[in-house]
C-alpha cells in the first residue's frame, strides 16, 4: 500500500500525492528541468544542491541507474517531484531501481503530481521554498517550511566541493589545469583529460598561492550551488587568477563568478534555466546551439557598459547573458554547460578553444 504524501509551496500552495525514495520530510527552493533524460546525472550535478527538483517528463525511474551516470559521488538534490514514478526498470546495464537508490541516499519524493500544473504555477509565480512530507500533516508542515533557508544569499558552494585537492587525468598529459572545485561536475573533467590535460582539483576556498605553486598552464572556474554574490573568498581568487594573465575558463557559477571579480553584478532569475533545449547564439560565429542549463542567478546587463568585457552568447528566449569574453585576458566564460551529461553536445567546442589557449600559453613559454 502506497504511503501518502504531500508538497507545499512558501505561499500555501499545497499537492497531495505519493511518496518515493525515503519516507521522511525534506525542504528546499522548488525549481523544474525540462529534460526528457538523464536524471541520475540530474540528480547528482552539485548546482542543484539545497533544490527540489520537479522533472517535467511523465515517466521517471524506467532505466534504473548506473554508477557511470553520477555527476557526483552522490546525489546533491533536497528532493524529488515526479509525475509517473517506475520502481521496475528495463535496462540491461542498471544495477538498481531509483526507488532503492534514492533510499540509499536518503532523498524524499513525491509521485502523481500533475507536474505540468506545477510548472504553470512556478512560471508563473517564481522559484520558491518547498516542502515535501510524507510524515508531517499540512498543518505541521506549515510550520517547519519557516525553517528552510533562502537560496538568495546563501553559501553552499564549500559544502559540495571537495575537502581536500585531487587529480584527474593521465600524469603524463601535455597540458597542467588547475581547477576550482565550487561545485564540479565529473564530466567536465573527462572532457578536459580527453584533451590532454592533467586536472588537480581545488576545494572552493583553496588560495590562488596554492593552486599557483603546482605551476598549472591554465585555470577552470567550475559550475556549483548558491548565491555567487555572497562567495567573497572564490571571488578574491579568480580575481588573483585572472591577475596572473594565464589561460581561465569558467562554467555556470564559473561564469558568475568572473563576473564579479571584474566588477559585475549577478541576480536572482525569476524561476531560471533547467534543461537540455535552451537555444543559444554565438555572437562570435552568428551560430545557434542548443544547450544543457541549470543556473538560478545570472549576470546583470551592466556588462554592456564594461570597455573590456565582451557579450559572446544570449539566450534566444530571453536575451539573457549566456557567455562573456575579457578583452585585456586570456578568459572566457560561458552560463551553460557545454559537458552536458544530459544534453547535447553542440557547445564542446569551447573546451577545444580552452586547451587552445594554454597551448599557445604554453608555446610562448
Amino acid at each position: 500500500m502506497s504511503t501518502k504524501a504531500y508538497l507545499l509551496l512558501a505561499d500555501g500552495f499545497l499537492i497531495e500525492g505519493k511518496a518515493i525514495g525515503k519516507q521522511g520530510t525534506s525542504g528546499g527552493e522548488i525549481c523544474f528541468n525540462t529534460g526528457m533524460t538523464g536524471y541520475q546525472e540530474i540528480y547528482t550535478d552539485p548546482s542543484y544542491y539545497g533544490q527540489i527538483i520537479v522533472n517535467t517528463t511523465a515517466h521517471i525511474g524506467n532505466y534504473g541507474t548506473v554508477s557511470e551516470e553520477q555527476e557526483s559521488d552522490s546525489p546533491k538534490i533536497s528532493g524529488l517531484v515526479v509525475n509517473e514514478f517506475s520502481e521496475e526498470f528495463s535496462r540491461k546495464t542498471a544495477k538498481e531501481s531509483l526507488q532503492a537508490y534514492l533510499e540509499k541516499h536518503g532523498v524524499v519524493g513525491i509521485s502523481d503530481i500533475d507536474t505540468r500544473q506545477l510548472v504553470r504555477y512556478i512560471r508563473s509565480k517564481g522559484a520558491m521554498n518547498a516542502l515535501i512530507s510524507s510524515v508531517l500533516t499540512p498543518e505541521q508542515m506549515k510550520e517547519e517550511i519557516r525553517k528552510v533557508p533562502s537560496m538568495d544569499g546563501l553559501e553552499l558552494s564549500s559544502l559540495v566541493s571537495t575537502k581536500k585537492p585531487y587529480f584527474f587525468g593521465d600524469p603524463k598529459a601535455t597540458y597542467k589545469i588547475a581547477a576550482l572545485d565550487v561545485g564540479i561536475k565529473t564530466n567536465i573533467l573527462r572532457n578536459l583529460a580527453e584533451r590532454d590535460c592533467y586536472v588537480q582539483v581545488f576545494p572552493a576556498k583553496t588560495t590562488f598561492g596554492e593552486m599557483d605553486r603546482w605551476e598549472p598552464q591554465g585555470y577552470f572556474i567550475s559550475n556549483g550551488p548558491g548565491d555567487p554574490s555572497v562567495m567573497d573568498y572564490a571571488i578574491k581568487t579568480v580575481k588573483e587568477i585572472l591577475e596572473s594573465d594565464k589561460p581561465v575558463f569558467g562554467i555556470c557559477l564559473g561564469q558568475q563568478l568572473l563576473a564579479l571579480a571584474c566588477g559585475l553584478s549577478t541576480y536572482k532569475m525569476h524561476h531560471g534555466h533547467r534543461g537540455l533545449n535552451h537555444p543559444v547564439k554565438n555572437l562570435l560565429t552568428g551560430l545557434g546551439e542548443m544547450t544543457s542549463q541549470n543556473h538560478g542567478f545570472a549576470v546583470s546587463e551592466k556588462v554592456l557598459r564594461m570597455k573590456d568585457v565582451e557579450v559572446t552568447h544570449l539566450h534566444l528566449n530571453d536575451n539573457t547573458i549566456m557567455g562573456l569574453r575579457l578583452k585585456n585576458k586570456k578568459a572566457f566564460s560561458v552560463q551553460y554547460h557545454p559537458e552536458a551529461s544530459p544534453g547535447p553536445h553542440d557547445s564542446r567546442y569551447l573546451f577545444d578553444q580552452f586547451v587552445e589557449m594554454v597551448k599557445e600559453e604554453v608555446l610562448v613559454k
